[in-house]
């Protein structure tokens, strides 16, 4: 399989900003991991739209995938009692 393009939204790096740096490492080794495989275990897609979510810890990675062009676009980082809301998504 070929590896994916990671891209992030602008709004994703103000996400990173709020999270503490002992969550943040592991969370942005699970975003560099979507790029050899976007539908890891554990990944479950969202019902009603294009996008997966993976668990890391109390935050969520919510993210789309798009096989034809290899591209997978990491959405919003949050916690998970922000993750599904609409602003910002």
């Amino acid at each position: 399989m070929a590896e994916y393009n990671l891209l992030l939204k602008r709004s994703v790096a103000k996400d990173l900003r709020a999270i503490p740096k002992k969550d943040l490492s592991k969370i942005l080794t699970r975003i560099r991991a979507l790029a050899d495989n976007p539908r890891p275990p554990g990944c479950e897609k969202l019902s009603g739209e294009e996008r997966y979510r993976l668990r890391q810890g109390v935050y969520r990675i919510i993210y789309t995938i798009d096989d034809d062009e290899i591209v997978v676009v990491v959405v919003k980082v949050a916690h998970r009692k922000d993750a599904y809301r609409d602003k910002g998504g």
